[in-house]
């Protein structure tokens, strides 16, 4: 807490020197709660739904309304609406299929073997049961519930009624799935044919409508633009009035608000019955990282056969978006799959993650030893350079758990000729493209071919603001915690050659250590420290 009254006072006196000093008064950040090892924590959202909300804003402002189409479609709907195309498109849909009810006898063989189960048999619970089973066969009771019922049948408990289902009634465990003729959406105008029908004479002309929602589509393979389940962007146009104009109106209006300006229309050479003669239509957007274009929507005019089939006598503009696909060109991806399942795939770790991932491995507990690694990093800076053979004391007195020690650190190089300590020691820690490199404060001494990657760590790199002498300073400290606690009194630490992180007290956690590997980086943290501690307690 800053002493409010006692700087105001020293500021009317010496306003440039106080305010020069109050750096002081800070507090000094815990090293392992510094950026970049801290960051704000956000939730992310997907770039599919984040696409979506996108196409709903535009078309609310291009004044459509939304509605949500049926998502389960009987196949006689695609008769009425692709004519003899139908088989062609029911190729590409799934169909549903459900488990049939099976008509199951309550013979006096099945009573038995309910009895064998150790449970009393009455006339009473055999009706109840018949009735449960009967009521199963006519859909009266659902499957979710046919445990429970047999089990207030039978009077007992459900693990009970489990047990009769599996081992009384084995006509369940042999039942087998029996096509239904419903289909899963594969196309939205199967959905549109249905809503407009709806609508027509209750609702004025003309009117536009939109629907965001998901398509099943039982496509061969999936590859980097295609998947079996997709989300259509749709719309329609319904009036008397109506044309491929405004297909081409409301595309461009929809890429024009996404910041698109390079679309084109091409003819879909497709020719789909449920539209009309030379209306159908593709839209294609530029992708600038593939360096092409790919096609995301098409739009065309319901043929008048189809729209008769459903009682609808006006013309209708139907415009369909895949919205993966524009996703792709918005968030610059180059492959559907690893956009919308990136769980399934290699995480990506920018330079900022990896960062955030590298911590100091050994760190004192307690403010008093702390604090005393912070004075062996500024002593050591401070002498780093004085000429060998030397030495350098650091003696404090510190309160361990209310007990008071001398602790004495000798920092020193014997051999003639050397400094203090080696020419690393200032090195800092830098993630740069996928890479960990240990830079050095100068470049004295950095080969040639070496330079370039120097420079453009240091320009475009993550600094982790860790140099070598903080993270093995921390150490020394920890190992003196250790001693303390341990009554040892004498410790000799060596750091001769750094040739790892952990060589330099460093950490990072796994994933992105996996990462790292997987991607073919590096780890390069090479460097002479030669640092020779001895320390004396008492």
């Amino acid at each position: 807490m800053f002493n409010r009254k006692e700087i105001l006072e020293m500021a009317k006196k010496d306003f440039e020197g106080v305010w020069r000093t109050t750096k002081e008064l800070l507090p000094k950040r815990h090293i392992d709660r510094r950026y970049p090892r801290i960051k704000m924590e956000y939730g992310k959202s997907h770039p599919v739904m984040d696409t979506i909300q996108k196409l709903r804003e535009c078309y609310l402002r291009m004044g459509f309304e939304e509605y949500i189409n049926p998502l389960i479609v009987d196949e006689r709907e695609i008769y009425k609406q692709f004519g003899p195309e139908a088989l062609a498109v029911l190729d590409r849909c799934f169909y549903l299929a459900g488990l049939p009810r099976p008509d199951v006898g309550l013979g006096r063989d099945k009573i038995e073997k309910i009895e064998s189960l150790g449970i009393e048999m009455t006339l009473n619970k055999a009706e109840n049961l018949r009735k449960t089973l009967h009521k199963y066969k006519k859909g009266v009771i659902d499957g979710d519930d046919l445990v429970l019922e047999i089990s207030r049948a039978l009077e007992v408990s459900s693990e009970m009624g489990l047990k009769v289902l599996e081992e009384v009634f084995p006509e369940f465990k042999k039942l087998a799935p029996e096509p239904l003729s419903l289909t899963l959406r594969s196309h939205m105008t199967s959905g549109w044919f249905i809503t407009i029908s709806h609508l027509i004479g209750k609702k004025p002309l003309p009117f536009k409508l939109f629907s965001i929602d998901r398509c099943f589509r039982r496509e061969q393979r999936e590859d980097r633009s295609h998947l079996i389940t997709y989300h259509s962007a749709s719309c329609v146009v319904v009036g008397e009035d109506v044309s491929i104009d405004d297909g081409m109106a409301v595309a461009e209006g929809l890429l024009s608000q996404l910041g698109f300006s390079r679309f084109k229309f091409k003819p879909d050479e497709k020719k789909s019955k449920y539209y009309a003669p030379d209306t159908q239509t593709e839209v294609y957007a530029y992708h600038p990282k593939l360096g092409e274009w790919l096609e995301v929507a098409t739009f065309g005019i319901y043929s008048p056969i189809a729209l008769s089939e459903y009682g609808i006598d006006v013309p209708v503009m139907n415009l369909g978006l895949g919205v993966e696909r524009l996703a792709m060109i918005l968030y610059n991806y180059e492959d559907v799959r690893r956009m919308v399942y990136p769980q399934l795939y290699d995480i990506i770790l920018d330079d900022r993650d990896i960062a955030y991932m590298i911590h100091i491995d050994k760190i004192p507990v307690t403010d008093e030893l702390y604090n005393l690694g912070l004075d062996l990093i500024d002593i050591c800076i401070k002498n780093k350079d004085k000429p060998a053979p030397c030495e350098v004391v650091l003696e404090r007195e510190i309160e361990f758990y209310n007990v008071k020690k001398n602790i004495r650190i000798t920092i020193y190089e014997k051999e003639e000729g050397k400094k203090l300590l080696g020419p690393s020691v200032l090195n800092e820690i830098y993630v740069y493209d996928g890479n960990i490199i240990g830079i050095s404060e100068s470049d004295e001494g950095i080969k040639e071919e070496y330079r370039k990657l120097v420079e453009d760590t240091r320009r475009y790199g993550i600094p982790t603001g860790i140099r070598y002498i903080d993270a093995i300073s921390f150490k020394v400290a920890y190992k003196i915690e250790e001693a303390l606690v341990s009554n040892v009194d004498h410790l000799k630490i060596r750091v001769p050659i750094v040739r790892n992180l952990g060589d330099v007290n460093l950490r990072l956690e796994d994933i992105a250590f996996r990462y790292i590997v997987g991607k073919g980086k590096v780890i390069d943290v090479r460097g002479p420290v030669f640092l020779n501690v001895e320390v004396d307690i008492c």
